[in-house]
């Protein structure tokens, strides 16, 4: 079982340890908490990005799943003080990558 298995269920949904991980994720590494929310983003190909300069584009597609890791997200009052910054009807997510990329400089 690789690491993403470990953080979904049998139908793909993410459980409990994936969602307080997200939440309880370190302000310090936002890149590595993308890279894992990507890992378990049911259908990345849909849903995810690309980064246009420095913002991500996420789209949940209505799916729970995918709503509940943005909810997680949002738990991480930091994370989403700092990276959020726009929502639309239909959840998408629009995040502001800049202070990631400036603190790796």
């Amino acid at each position: 079982m690789n690491d993403t298995e470990d953080y979904l269920d049998d139908d793909g949904y993410p459980i409990d340890a994936a969602l307080k991980r997200i939440a309880e994720w370190p302000y310090t590494d936002i890149p590595a908490l993308f890279e894992f929310l990507c890992s378990i983003w049911n259908c990345p190909s849909f849903g995810w990005g690309p980064i246009e300069g420095d913002m991500l584009h996420l789209s949940t597609g209505g799916w729970s799943g995918n709503e509940s890791l943005i909810a997680a997200m949002q738990a991480n009052r930091l994370l989403w003080a700092v990276c959020w910054y726009q929502s639309t009807r239909g959840g998408h997510y629009i995040f502001d990558l800049s202070i990631v990329k400036a603190k790796a400089a």
